[in-house]
């Protein structure tokens, strides 16, 4: 609402100096701006309320100059804090577009006094896109009763902006030093003006000493945002890579197993996807006290419903089909088809919105300026739990020693009394489940709509075939290895380029090396 609203009541005192009101009766424009930021920079009620009167045309003036705000009849004289009836030949000030930027400003700064620290975060961050030199002093006194290092360290950098255009060379330079540690990348036109030559000649900054820190300042930035760029293009090829792996986990166990090209996999990630939706909406209807627990319900709920749909594809469709590559990939794509029209029957064509937890909301700022999401960060984990819930269920468990005797040599376990029917309808549900988890994980990222699973099938087919078929570290190694080469590759060639570069390397490995990073051992491959 309004600034003054949020200031701390210690600052408050009983008036404003008159000196201080009397430009803003007059006709110098820039006296008035003056007045604004000098009575900003007092940081009391009283200005709140003065700044907020010229906001809303409530802000008076007598002939001979006195100032006085008028709301429901009464006169207020900000000068002795004294109301009574308004007086005689009182007019509205005039308050022109430079004079309503100066106090828009003015009552921004104001909230940096604000007992909300979010608020005050807020307020600085606008400051310091804009910053002038006139309201170094709100700043400076915002910044002395300032207790939170983030909001301390941006309120340093807006005074340090702002003494960029002071007349003092020392001040100016002082400036630039300071500003060595800075990530904002909208200094650099600042700093680059001053190296620039006008046209007679002359430097955009007369002073010798000061272009010489601005070079130095100019690459210290630069470092400082290469560094952030690095760490935000491995953080976030971290969290792609979590997400493919997420999306070819079970694609993995079922391909490698069986061989099937499962073109409706993708689907089974959109029904994951789903499912969390339906949570929620339980949740918030039934339990909205314990609404930040609708994820935890979630996750078993999704795999349970994806494991069961794949168990049902695979007893009713897919077992028919083994051995036949075609008919199978045939197949699997028509069921892709009616799993995605009966989703658009049910829930409507359009995208469907899954919120995030409140703890999965917001982000940690690293290096300044970079935002780490929480939601990508407690994805990666989760990814990493699957991974090795995966690997103990195929490594520590007696399906994971079927699963293994089929994959390596599927006659020798048959004669051996392995029930290799049963193993390939349990393997094709833990894949399926798994593929519901991704749909999990993918639901907080974005929103969710029948052709979620669409943007995953091929990425998650490539990641597959390049680690190794039914080789669970070389999906992963694939997975996390495609997703950081993506992130790097789209800021030098654009995303549709970065893909195709992706695939092109793929095409080429693959033809080097067909079995992909890990071969698959035993007497079948031979």
């Amino acid at each position: 609402m309004i600034g003054w609203l949020s200031l701390h009541a210690l600052f408050a005192q009983a008036a404003i100096d008159p000196q201080l009101l009397k430009p803003l009766a007059g006709d110098d424009p820039d006296a008035r701006v003056e007045a604004v930021n000098k009575i900003a920079a007092l940081a009391n009620d009283d200005a709140g309320k003065l700044l907020a009167a010229i906001k809303n045309d409530t802000l008076y003036a007598t002939p001979n100059g006195e100032v006085f705000i008028i709301e429901d009849g009464v006169a207020t004289n900000p000068a002795t804090g004294k109301s009574g009836p308004p007086p005689d030949g009182v007019d509205g000030i005039t308050v022109n577009n430079r004079l309503r930027g100066a106090v828009e400003a003015a009552l921004s700064g104001l909230k940096l006094f604000s007992a909300d620290r979010t608020l005050r975060l807020a307020a600085a961050l606008d400051l310091q896109k804009d910053a002038d030199a006139t309201q170094t002093p709100l700043i400076a006194k915002a910044l002395e009763k300032e207790s939170d290092a983030e909001i301390q360290t941006i309120l340093r950098m807006t005074i340090a902006t702002a003494n960029l255009q002071s007349p003092d060379a020392a001040v100016r330079k002082a400036a630039v030093i300071s500003l060595q540690d800075s990530t904002n990348a909208n200094l650099k036109p600042l700093l680059q003006k001053m190296l620039e030559r006008n046209p007679d000649g002359s430097y955009g900054e007369p002073d010798p000493g000061v272009r010489i820190a601005a070079v130095a300042t100019l690459g210290a930035i630069d470092n400082r945002i290469a560094r952030t760029e690095f760490v935000g293009n491995l953080f976030y090829g971290i969290s792609l890579g979590s997400v493919l792996l997420l999306a070819a986990l079970g694609l993995a166990i079922t391909f490698g197993l069986m061989g099937i090209i499962n073109m409706a996999h993708g689907e089974l990630l959109m029904i994951g996807a789903y499912t969390t939706y339906v949570c929620q909406l339980l949740f918030r209807k039934f339990l909205p006290g314990a609404f930040d627990a609708y994820l935890l319900v979630a996750l078993p709920a999704a795999f349970i419903v994806a494991g069961a749909v794949g168990i049902a594809l695979e007893r009713t469709v897919i077992r028919w089909l083994y051995g036949r590559p075609l008919e199978t990939l045939l197949a699997t794509w028509g069921i892709s088809l009616m799993l995605m029209q009966t989703v658009r029957t049910l829930f409507g064509a359009q995208n469907v919105e899954v919120s995030n937890p409140s703890w999965m909301s917001g982000g940690v700022t690293v290096l300044g300026t970079l935002v780490l999401s929480y939601n990508r960060i407690v994805i990666i984990f989760f990814a990493l739990f699957v991974v090795l819930a995966v690997w103990l269920i195929l490594n520590k468990t007696r399906l994971g020693l079927f699963v293994r005797a089929v994959t390596q040599n599927r006659r020798m376990a048959d004669c051996a009394g392995v029930a290799t029917g049963k193993v390939d309808m349990l393997t094709f549900g833990l894949g399926s489940g798994i593929a519901g988890l991704g749909g999990v994980a993918l639901s907080q990222l974005g929103n969710v709509g029948p052709d979620l699973g669409q943007s995953y099938i091929v990425d998650s087919f490539m990641v597959v075939v390049l680690g190794g078929v039914g080789q669970l570290a070389g999906t992963v190694i694939a997975a996390l290895g495609l997703g950081e080469v993506n992130k790097f590759l789209e800021p030098l060639a654009g995303a549709v380029m970065a893909k195709i570069v992706i695939l092109v390397f793929i095409v080429i490995f693959i033809q080097r090396r067909p079995q992909g990073l890990f071969a698959l051992k035993g007497r079948s491959v031979e």
